[in-house]
């Protein structure tokens, strides 16, 4: 089976408060959602699977380790007007990591999502 869709897994610790963060702050459409345990969210060509402690991919492994949400690993949306996103997201509580950063490729920001995931804004720069 062949699809369009990138797929990307984030654990997180509430699906039905992740699935409300992406879809009502980021513009993710909900594709199929089985809560508690599991939801994925689409926007353009990202499907971002959402696997919350009930999931398969929230057990322990052999060695007991419990995967848990986090780390730097993130998700990278482009956006038009990274400015206007960032006073946006604020506005609501939206926790970020840093400032705006600007490199020779654009300009980005990390921030989190409810369960300590990061996600990426990024305004390319003029060409």
């Amino acid at each position: 089976m062949t699809s369009d869709l990138v797929s990307v897994r984030y654990l997180v610790d509430d699906v039905a408060a992740a699935v409300e963060f992406y879809t009502g702050h980021l513009g993710f459409a909900v594709r199929s959602s089985v809560l508690p345990a599991f939801a994925d969210v689409v926007r353009g060509n990202l499907r971002l699977l959402l696997s919350g402690p009930a999931s398969s991919a929230g057990r322990a492994l052999p060695d007991g380790t419990k995967p848990a949400p986090g780390g730097w690993n993130r998700i990278h949306l482009i956006v038009d007007d990274i400015d206007a996103e960032v006073a946006r997201l604020r506005a609501v509580g939206v926790p970020f990591r840093s400032d705006v950063v600007t490199g020779p490729g654009g300009r980005q920001i990390v921030f989190d999502d409810p369960a300590g995931n990061p996600v990426e804004l990024f305004q390319p720069a003029a060409r």
